[in-house]
């Protein structure tokens, strides 16, 4: 049986074990996700769901995998990153703190030489980033953790996506014999997918902002870590539009609120998973039509791997031609009808 199948195994049965522990401890600490105008559930609901998925993903790395500097820096940013998240789900931070808390955690990957030194253009040639290197790292690994942050407002919403993002990952690292990476996303993955048993609506536990930012964190790090960045000819391409549902999302946030004169990290209810609730779909309808077109996007990535660079460029267009056409069908654009915005 393969190591990373393993890992798998490992990490479901681990979150699946330590989060009825984790629903306890926070009911009887209090960091409980209390209703309020713009969010779904209707009363309050442990959010500390974040620190099992964190566990049982350590649990399988660490008794697992061999530690190299690389996996020591992801371990040490990762737990950094929980730390900033358990405090934030027990004592709501600040903005500007958490982004402190992210950029500190992105920090950490790049002392351990955890950094995005060139990417590839259309043409396959190598775009040497040089005193960019760290900039765009940080960048990358800050972007990616708060999109994955603020896609999380359904049960089961992120988890899911993040299992699907991890896998279209995994099978990339397979094509490209990448095992560490195989490996790191197998676990992964397992955690994701073993969390959503009590995630799922109607949700038991939230993972708040230490699970969110964990994964978005993790996926970025990996993705820098591994060689899928250069594997395929267009760059970043592929963890991008593997994770294209909470990126697209956060995008067509920032630009709605621009349109509408409203601060950008002010909250609102035009996020995609709004705007379907809007349209008359259940919780559950929203997030298993989230979940098909992640499974799109993820299905997309693979594929870029395995063409020619016109074909890859053919695909990149047609994906962003449906986004578009989509995303005004639905009215995601405008700042209309988002009442309880506050």
């Amino acid at each position: 049986m393969p190591s990373y199948f393993l890992a798998f195994i490992a990490a479901l049965i681990a979150v699946y074990a330590l989060t009825p522990l984790v629903i306890k401890f926070a009911v009887k600490t209090g960091a409980m996700d209390k209703p309020d105008p713009r969010k779904v559930h209707k009363k309050p609901i442990p959010r500390l769901g974040g620190l099992a998925i964190y566990l049982a993903f350590m649990i399988a790395v660490c008794s697992m995998l061999d530690f190299s500097k690389e996996i020591v820096g992801l371990l040490l940013g990762g737990t950094f990153i929980v730390i900033v998240g358990i405090i934030d789900d027990f004592i709501s931070l600040p903005a500007k703190v958490k982004l402190l808390g992210q950029i500190l955690a992105a920090c950490i990957l790049v002392a351990f030489d955890i950094r995005i030194d060139f990417i590839t253009d259309p043409f396959g040639d190598f775009i040497f980033l040089e005193y960019l290197a760290i900039p765009v790292t940080i960048f990358w690994i800050v972007g990616i953790t708060n999109t994955v942050n603020l896609i999380d407002g359904l049960d089961g919403l992120a988890a899911g996506v993040s299992t699907i993002a991890t896998v279209t990952i995994l099978l990339v690292a397979l094509q490209s014999g990448d095992l560490p990476v195989v490996f790191l996303t197998a676990a992964l993955a397992g955690a994701s997918l073993g969390f959503l048993h009590y995630n799922f609506n109607p949700a038991r536990i939230f993972m708040g902002d230490t699970g969110s930012m964990f994964l978005g964190y993790m996926f970025a790090a990996i993705s820098v870590i591994g060689a899928v960045k250069s594997a395929a000819t267009i760059a970043l391409i592929v963890p991008i539009l593997a994770l294209g549902l909470p990126i697209l999302d956060t995008t067509f946030a920032i630009v709605r609120r621009y349109r509408g004169g409203v601060p950008i990290f002010k909250p609102d209810k035009g996020h995609l998973h709004h705007r379907l609730l809007a349209m008359g779909f259940s919780q559950r309808q929203a997030v298993l039509l989230m979940y098909v077109f992640s499974a799109f996007l993820g299905l997309a990535a693979i594929a870029l791997t395995e063409v020619s660079t016109s074909v890859a460029v053919m695909i990149v267009v047609f994906v962003a031609v449906i986004i578009l056409f989509g995303a005004k069908k639905i009215g995601i654009f405008s700042m209309k009808n988002n009442a309880g915005t506050h």
